[in-house]
């Protein structure tokens, strides 16, 4: 039903997902329309068993899925939402009709539905959808509305029960076998494995050296210029008619594929064939030519414009879809999140004639270029990554800046070249051949290139993952020569090779394997890798991601007793059953009995796969059945990994290390691994040097107070000393007792500290004295230093020894000084960083009052819990820059005047009861600003929820 043009009688009410998009949308509206913001999902399955209504017991507790009965999903209204939905709720009571306008995915038609069940409306309700934030585009989707699709409903609620059950049930074993807290999901497990297996396979890999020719030839002629060369180089092929061995003619294992066929120079034999070569009369024994052909690259889709962003500006993919989806909710761009790389004859109409316009109409094809998506099952009711509007505004017009500015002009600059002419040219390959002394044949080969018209590389060239690739657009010219034609060996240098380690994956890389692989849907990518990395099963150096140790014992777990479950074909499989649900041609609920139950149970309620709509159904299996027996889950087993010699690394609770058996009667030798080491650069070499580090953990003595005995031990951030509490000391809840804990000082070293040293450093903060006033000053070592504390105000002390030195009557001294008011003088940088994308400034990282900071000068941004001076990439820093920059500047409040006396004339009793009566009001109105200022940041951190990925137990496909 299309809803009245009539506004004048009666309310609206329009619910998206975000604040931001709610603002823009409301311009194009008018005031017949109220605008708000469901900020995201407003129900969903419970986080935790207390959010399970009580009539609900044991599993479907547990998990919030009934999979008795169906697999009834039990949804509760999220806790930070509830004011929300009574907002909302209160807003539509006053309305005439509602729209429910979040995005046109299966995530989006799913928070409609849940708004729907929630809201209940005795109103009118449509569903209003659009894939750009225009006034046209808009007011397009008022007028042509359409019910809700219950199909993408279906399919969404379907993947996420099936990732609820997934991490719910597997994640517990993770906790018992590995470590507690821990995850697994049904494409993040996937995507670590795909991680670890290439770090298994750098580990495995064994370098091979190998070496050729580089020459150098000269045609002899003198009127050479840029578009005929007097020289070229060339690289030797062959010799003797057999191959040059290159790095491709190795195998991982160091030796050479086929002898046969290639001949394999060392360093000697390429240095005697260069000797032999110097006095050889070259010539030319081949050219071939063949026309050159590039056509443009397909509008973005939402991983091709994460590798891109990653490529050209840096960005990892939370940090492209964040800015994106800023760009999307102010109307720059269409919705970001999409498989497709069609455009809609709006937009090749409007990319047509800025072609024409910037570039001329020899840039222009004769018909709109169009293409097909190679992604399956794509969307294709939705558009490429484009600019919004029938009208593109070029990057200047916008009035952006910093990385919106960077992200809309890859976008814009990728548009437009989509529909420009090929790029056309010539390729040659140039053969050069003489004899050596001894009577060998050599064969050196050249290849150029030259573009004659540039087309759509005027406009766009694609990145590269590699950096040593060659770019599109880059031209190699050759000198003009024909076969026959003498040439004159200028130089013949020997050059030596090693072959490398196959090349970690980086977040572009990864994101191209996942889809490649059919993994998971692609606009979930960003979500996974962000979850990987905080979870600590991968962290990123450079721009590489590194599995962590622990990353290896949880993929061993569950490549040994859960294969299927992180099998790269049955992951694929369950997207197209989900994607074949999605699109009616599967029923849900058997296919979950499947999932969890296995084929057996499942057959026998459904009768056989194939009349359930679920094809043979073999790659199905029994979840449950998985998860129930661990008896054969040998924990130390998954989480021991050999290195050679007898040593071995294991995962432990407290971090990974290696030990190494000993003479019969003694403790086995353990030397702790630090946690960003790459697990191929650990080897028994270093290994050893670990050994030979002190041990880690030495026993001072017992303390005489408490009796517990004292050690000093090695640890992430430094040594320190600590106590051992007896067994049976409570470490979790209420009555959790944590052990004292210290530092050493750096005048300390861990292999001389006395236990009377312990006992010094454990017993700060020190009591010094009182001043004349009865405050108590105290020494204290905090984390910038060691000072001095009296009530509010602190002093500096000089060294940390004069913590346990300094006498009550110096501390009154440093505070008869007047304490230093202004700026010092500035610190030196703790780490420089490099050059910032955006601002071109360089990276520093400062101490500060509230801790580390990475700054460019301009933009200040505080490290986060999981960020340490010592291991923060470049890229890391550029990243909390750009998101505080998106963030703008913190707005200061305007401090309120004070209120004005009252009159003397008022009485005592007047005075009393306005006295009483104030205080009541201030005591309510703290409370209101309180509650206030708890539900804003509630919405903010809940509108940041959709984008950054789910929390534990939260779905991880959309």
């Amino acid at each position: 039903m299309s809803p009245s043009s009539e506004t004048a009688h009666g309310k609206r009410l329009v619910i998206v997902e975000s604040p931001a998009k709610a603002k823009t949308i409301k311009g194009y509206l008018g005031p017949g329309y109220i605008v708000e913001a469901s900020v995201g999902h407003i129900r969903d399955l419970p986080g935790t068993a207390a959010e399970v209504p009580d009539e609900y017991t044991g599993e479907v507790r547990r998990l919030g899925v009934d999979v008795d009965h169906d697999f009834a999903p039990i949804y509760v209204v999220n806790p930070d939402k509830k004011s929300q939905v009574t907002k909302l709720k209160s807003l539509l009571k006053e309305s005439d009709e509602l729209f429910l306008a979040t995005d046109e995915d299966r995530e989006g038609e799913a928070i409609a539905w849940h708004l729907q069940e929630v809201l209940k409306p005795k109103v009118p309700v449509h569903r209003m959808v659009f894939h750009e934030i225009t006034k046209d585009a808009i007011q397009e989707a008022v007028r042509n509305p359409r019910h809700l699709n219950k199909r993408l409903v279906d399919a969404q609620e379907t993947r996420r029960i099936l990732d609820r059950l997934y991490g719910y049930e597997v994640s517990p074993v993770l906790w018992k076998k590995v470590m507690p807290k821990l995850s697994a999901g049904r494409v993040q497990s996937v995507a670590t494995r795909l991680v670890v297996e290439r770090e298994r396979e750098r580990i495995a890999f064994t370098s091979a050296s190998y070496w050729d020719l580089i020459g150098t030839f000269g045609t002899g002629r003198t009127s050479a210029d840029a578009a005929n060369p007097e020289s070229f180089g060339a690289r030797l092929v062959a010799v003797d008619g057999k191959r040059v061995a290159t790095g491709r003619d190795f195998g991982p294992d160091g030796r050479l594929k086929s002898a046969a066929t290639t001949l394999h120079l060392d360093e000697q034999a390429a240095r005697a064939l260069a000797a032999g070569l110097q006095q050889t009369a070259f010539s030319v024994r081949s050219v071939e030519s063949k026309p050159y052909r590039r056509s443009p690259y397909a509008p973005f889709r939402t991983t091709t414009l994460q590798q891109e962003a990653s490529r050209k500006l840096g960005f990892g993919a939370k940090r492209t879809m964040q800015v994106a989806q800023k760009l999307y909710e102010n109307g720059f761009i269409t919705y970001m999140r999409t498989d497709s790389t069609t455009l809609s004859e709006t937009a090749v109409t409007a990319a047509r004639t800025q072609v024409t316009q910037l570039y001329g109409a020899d840039y222009l094809p004769s018909a709109p270029r169009t293409y097909a998506s190679k992604v399956k099952n794509a969307q294709e009711a939705h558009e490429a990554i484009r600019p919004s509007g029938d009208r593109f505004r070029t990057p200047a017009e916008t009035g952006l800046g910093g990385d919106d500015f960077r992200l809309y002009e890859l976008i814009w600059m990728r548009t437009v070249a989509s529909q420009m002419k090929d790029a056309v040219g010539q390729s040659v390959t140039v053969r050069v051949g003489g004899r050596a002394a001894d009577g060998r044949d050599a064969e050196f080969s050249a290849s150029g290139k030259i573009i004659t018209f540039h087309g759509f590389l005027k406009a766009y060239v694609e990145g590269a993952d590699d950096p040593n690739a060659e770019l599109d657009d880059r031209e190699r010219r050759l000198p003009q020569v024909a076969e026959g034609d003498p040439l004159a060996a200028e130089k013949l240098t020997p050059e030596g090779h090693a072959t490398k380690p196959p090349a970690r994956y980086t977040e572009a890389s990864l994101v191209k394997e996942l889809e490649d692989r059919e993994i998971g849907r692609p606009s979930t990518y960003a979500s996974i890798i962000d979850t990987i990395i905080n979870r600590k099963y991968v962290f990123k150096k450079g721009t590489a991601l590194v599995p962590s140790f622990l990353s290896f014992a949880v993929v061993n777990l569950l490549e040994k007793h859960f294969g299927r479950l992180v099998d790269y074909d049955f992951t694929a499989k369950m997207e197209d059953d989900l994607d074949r649900i999605a699109a009616g041609q599967a029923e849900s609920v058997p296919w979950l009995k499947r999932f969890y139950f296995g084929a057996g149970e499942a057959d026998a309620a459904v009768g056989v796969a194939a009349d359930a709509g679920n094809g043979d159904g073999d790659h199905l299996g029994g979840l449950k059945e998985l998860v129930t027996d661990l008896g054969a889950i040998d924990a130390r087993e998954i989480s021991s990994f050999p290195i050679g010699d007898g040593i071995v690394l294991r995962v432990g609770r407290f971090g990974p290390y290696v030990v190494r058996p000993t003479p019969e009667g003694e403790a086995e030798q353990r030397a702790d691994v630090p946690e960003d080491l790459p697990p191929d650069e650990l080897t028994v070499e270093l290994a050893e040097e670990l050994f030979a580090k002190p041990s880690g953990e030495r026993e001072l003595g017992t303390d005489p107070v408490s009796g517990n005995p004292l050690v000093a031990k090695a640890g992430r951030y430094g040594p320190y000393v600590t106590e051992v509490l007896p067994e049976g000391t409570p470490k979790t809840g209420k009555n959790a007792v944590k052990p004292r804990t210290a530092s050493l000082f750096k005048s300390m070293d861990l292999d001389t500290v006395t236990l009377e040293d312990a006992l010094k450093l454990l017993s700060l903060p020190r009591v010094v004295g009182t001043d004349a006033e009865g405050n108590e000053i105290t020494a204290q070592n905090g984390r910038y230093g060691p000072y001095l504390k009296r009530g509010t105000d602190s002093r500096s002390l000089t060294s940390e020894d004069q913590l346990l030195s300094i006498t009550l009557d110096e501390a009154l001294a440093i505070y008869a000084q007047p304490k230093a008011r202004g700026r010092a003088a500035a610190a030196p940088p703790l780490k420089e960083l490099g050059t910032d994308p955006v601002s071109e400034r360089p990276v520093v990282v400062k101490d500060g009052r509230f801790g580390p900071y990475v700054t460019d000068g301009e933009t200040n941004a505080t490290l986060r819990k999981d960020d340490e001076v010592e291991t923060i990439t470049p890229e890391r820093a550029y990243e909390l820059l750009a998101e505080k920059r998106a963030r703008g500047p913190v707005k200061k409040t305007a401090k309120k005047a004070p209120a004005k006396k009252a009159t003397a004339t008022k009485t005592a009793a007047k005075k009393a009861t306005a006295t009483k009566t104030a205080a009541k009001k201030t005591v309510a109105k703290k409370t209101a600003t309180v509650k206030k200022t708890a539900a804003k940041k509630t919405t903010a951190k809940a509108a940041a929820a959709r984008e950054t990925g789910a929390a534990d137990g939260g779905s991880e496909e959309s």
